[in-house]
This record gives C-alpha cells, structure tokens and sequence, in this order.
C-alpha cells in the first residue's frame, strides 16, 4: 500500500497524539497549529489510568509519568475542611492499572511533540477552509494548502475543521461558571493529600506537581463573561482566601500575575463524528467540563483508536464509520457525568448542599471506586505502537 498522507488540525494533545499514532504506522504526517509555537500556557493536568494506557500504547507512558507525580490519596472535602470521601492511588493501580498522574501540561506537550519530526509540525497554520477535491482532501491555512487522505479535526471547542464541515451543529454551551487555574511557588512543605473543597456555589482543589509545587484549580458560578472588579488573583483571594487550610497558604504561594481564568463550556452531542474521510477528535468532538478531569484522557482514547481503526484499512471513509462508532457513544457518555458532576458540586442552595456533602460522606469508598469504573477501566485496541525503523537510526 503507498503511504497515506494526513493533515491533523490542532497542534494540542489529542492532535499530536493522532500524529504519533499514525506516523508510527507509515502515515506522513502534518500537524498545522493556527499558534506560533506547539506550547501550553495552562497549568496542570490530570492523567487517570484509561490516559496511562492509552500513552502506552503509543511508547510514551513510562517518559510521561516520569514527568509527574502520584499522590499517596485525595479526595472531598466540605467547606468546612471536613473529608466527604477518598482514593487511594495504590488502589487505582491496583484496579486499573495505573495511578493518577498529575503533571503541568507544557511538559506533556513537549513530551509528543519530541516524538514527532519537527518537520511534521506547522506552526502559524491558521485553517480557513476544508473541502474534498474529488481525490483528496484540501486544507487551505495561512501558508498554503495540504493535501491528504486523511484529515482530523482536532482544534478545539470552536473548531475550525466542525464550522466548516458540520455547520449546522449547535456550538459550545456555557456550564455556568467560571474557573481559575495556578500553580504555586515550590513549598517548604507541600500538603500530603490533594482535595477538592466544595462550598456553596464555589470549588477550589488542589494537588501536588513534581518540584513541590501544587496545581490549583477553582469554581465559581457567575455568568459567562463576567469579570473581576480588580484582578483575578485578588478575586481568588476575596472568595478563598479564609477556606480550610491549606487553602490560604496555597494562595500565598501563588504569583499573583500567573492565574488564568477560563469559563467553562462543553459541546451538545453530534450525530457523527465523522464526514467522508474526515474525523473530529477530542474537544472539536465531545468538549467537556473538568469535573472528571477526563477532556485530555478522552482524546488520547480517541487519538490511539482512530489509528487503530485505520491499520491495513485502504478504505478511510470505512475506517472513520468504525471510529464513530467505537469513540461518539462512550465520550458522549462521560460528557454527560461530568456535566452533572459539575452540577453537584456548584449547588448553592444551603438544603442541597447539606444533603450533596451527607450523601458523599456515607457513600463507601468502594461504592466511589465501583462508579469510576465505566471511564477508568478502558483497554486500548491493538497492539502498542513502537517506534519507526527510520526513527531508530
């Protein structure tokens, strides 16, 4: 079979991750990113074992967890420092096979992107338009037009690939909060546990990145669009700043000038993820809120399976259609948990936050384990994918 050509769109993890995978099988690859340069302004991110597997399949999780860290546990607490519930790491290896990994996501973008050629990636690539030339498919971006057999949509919640393709999908749907995202300084003594402390109305978590700093995250539900009246990280201060500790000496280690706020969206469900031999993949896909924190795990699942349901399969359209219909059901699935999930945790009504808080603080350990399993307990297709031979030399 002459090699295939595949033009992924979205130089971000789900993007590069397709490209590892297809590139290891023979594909010629082009990555085209719209930024300047493959890199990541946010901060942390959360590998469960379904992203650990997926990572192995594509050589690259012992590299990945060698980046992060493992918390020993962590958990739920209420406002008022009180655990609701708790994992244990041993037992998610133990289970699943892997641990939870958090690590800051500049290094794993720099991870893939090291095990690509850097002459697969193209930065400034802007794209603008999608069509079929009745042999193959013509990207139009910023510094030209590619030419493939294959193209992924893999740029994010507003898309560019799903406008032009899929223009009559509803867009993305705000969750109804915001959140803010930190890492602090490293800490003399860093806490032991990571924890998600829910309020009413408000979440703030934390939990532990290599060099002894801490990733942290917070909520709070607002209307899309609202800003601070100074700057976030004297909002943060302002509605978290007298939570539990260690919440306050968190805060204190954060640079003020470094806080990121995004709100937050996830997208309706598509009818397909699929047009002729073009695929949408991770956020362009299913974008999700945080809650599970599964949005990259869930495109590492999809960016391995696709290339899995391409191997030895000359028709691609065909390939596509087995994607669709491995990816669409499950992703859309944990859209939905992790949706209500999220509701749970912004209630702000004081009932409802006194029965949420008593019904996770009695719900066994064991009962939390069991509910993960459906999104943890993923087996990736196929065989893992090694290395090239012109990759060897």
């Amino acid at each position: 079979m002459p090699q295939r050509a595949a033009t992924i769109v979205g130089g971000g993890i789900g993007g590069l991750a397709a490209a590892i995978a297809l590139h290891r099988r023979g594909w010629r690859v082009e990555v085209l990113e719209r930024s300047r340069e493959f890199t990541e302004i946010g901060a942390g991110i959360s590998l469960w074992p379904n992203a650990l597997h997926a990572l192995e399949v594509l050589g690259l999780a012992g590299a990945v967890r060698a980046l992060g860290a493992v918390e020993a546990t962590g958990g739920v607490r209420d406002r008022r420092g009180r655990w609701l519930s708790r994992t244990d790491n041993a037992e998610l290896t133990r289970r699943f096979g892997h641990p939870l990994v958090v690590l800051h996501r500049a290094d794993l973008l720099r991870a893939l992107t090291e095990a690509l050629p850097a002459d697969s990636l193209r930065s400034g690539s802007e794209v603008s338009a999608v069509r079929d030339d009745g042999h193959r498919l013509v990207v139009v971006h910023r510094k030209g037009e590619s030419r493939a057999d294959l193209v992924v949509g893999a740029d994010g919640l507003r898309s560019a690939v799903r406008r032009a393709l899929w223009s009559d999908a509803a867009g993305p749907r705000y969750a109804g909060y915001t959140a803010w995202r930190m890492v602090t300084e490293p800490l003399a003594e860093p806490p032991s546990e990571g924890a998600a402390t829910w309020g009413r109305g408000e979440r703030f978590g934390y939990t532990a990145l290599p060099g002894r700093r801490m990733y942290c995250f917070a909520t709070a539900s607002l209307p899309a669009g609202a800003a601070s009246g100074s700057s976030e990280y004297a909002e943060l201060l302002r509605r978290f700043g007298s939570w539990p500790d260690p919440i306050p000496a968190l805060l204190a280690a954060v640079p003020a000038d470094s806080v990121l706020r995004h709100d937050l969206y996830d997208l309706p469900p598509l009818p397909s993820f699929i047009r002729g031999r073009v695929a949408l993949l991770g956020d362009a896909a299913h974008a999700m809120t945080p809650n599970l924190g599964q949005g990259a795990c869930q495109a590492l699942e999809d960016a391995v399976t696709l290339a899995h349901c391409l191997d030895d399969r000359p028709d691609v359209a065909a390939a596509l259609r087995s994607y669709d219909l491995l990816r669409r059901p499950r992703t859309q699935a944990i859209t939905r948990r992790s949706a209500r999930l999220g509701a749970v945790g912004q209630l702000a009504w004081p009932p409802a936050v006194l029965l949420r808080d008593t019904v996770a603080r009695l719900t066994p350990t064991r009962a939390t384990l069991r509910s993960m399993t459906p999104v943890l307990d993923w087996t990736a297709p196929g065989d893992p994918v090694t290395a090239t031979e012109s990759e060897r030399h």
